[in-house]
């Protein structure tokens, strides 16, 4: 059976382009002009893959792919934003409301094709399976509220930075590569672009009370990638 994806995008010209390029890939396209009426239909049949633009007439495309990720029959839905912006800022922005990638417009067809393909391709190796609650001496991770706290003090982390820490401790026997974790994170290979995952390292590790100097819970491996040494876990 196809993989089925959504389009959200006002602009009928992009969208009919993108349902033409994706049919011919072999996938199976609906499109929608508004934010509102995808989400309810992904209720009912979920998609493989959501492509929101960000400039949506109503509910706009972050404040969309927010409602996604909070949702947890809807979290898992790969996410791509489209968009006319293309500075930092907003890249960072859409990365962490829980977008697994980001292209801005004028955008090469083949190449919007080819990280499709890239989001919707498994990772090879599974990691195990995730438990409800984890403890790291101060660090709790509730991974079924999505909640962290350390010594007893909330931490709010963002989309991605949730799924990094969550990452890093699925991994914790082994060193993860950067290719590896951009992968399983971010959904696709960020060619160029580790710095994306090393800014998150930076605020993840900020954020947890961890100095990279002498780390409790994320150790850098030179030449590798990262690597969570939290100690065993408790529960």
């Amino acid at each position: 059976m196809a993989q089925l994806i959504y389009v959200i995008e006002d602009d009928e010209s992009i969208r009919a382009l993108l349902d033409a390029a994706l049919t011919s890939e072999g996938y199976e396209v609906r499109g929608f002009a508004d934010a509102a009426p995808a989400l309810k239909a992904m209720v009912e049949r979920r998609p493989a893959l959501a492509i929101f633009d960000i400039m949506l007439e109503g509910m706009d495309g972050i404040t969309a792919l927010k409602l996604m990720r909070q949702s947890p029959e809807l979290r898992r839905i790969k996410a791509m934003m489209l968009t006319a912006r293309d500075t930092e800022t907003d890249k960072v922005t859409g990365l962490d409301a829980g977008a697994d990638d980001y292209m801005t417009k004028p955008f090469s067809v083949l190449e919007l094709c080819a990280r499709v393909r890239a989001l919707l391709r498994r990772v090879g190796e599974e990691m195990p399976a995730l438990e409800d609650r984890y403890e790291f001496g101060d660090l709790v991770v509730d991974t079924k509220a999505r909640e962290v706290s350390v010594a007893g003090r909330p931490v709010e982390l963002t989309y991605k930075e949730f799924e990094l820490l969550k990452t890093l401790i699925l991994g914790q026997d082994r060193a993860l590569g950067r290719e590896e974790l951009l992968q399983r994170v971010w959904g696709y290979d960020f060619i160029g672009e580790t710095r994306t995952l090393d800014m998150h390292i930076g605020t993840l590790r900020q954020k947890l009370g961890d100095d990279p100097a002498n780390p409790k819970y994320i150790k850098t491996v030179r030449g590798v990638g990262y690597r969570f040494i939290g100690g065993k876990k408790n529960s």
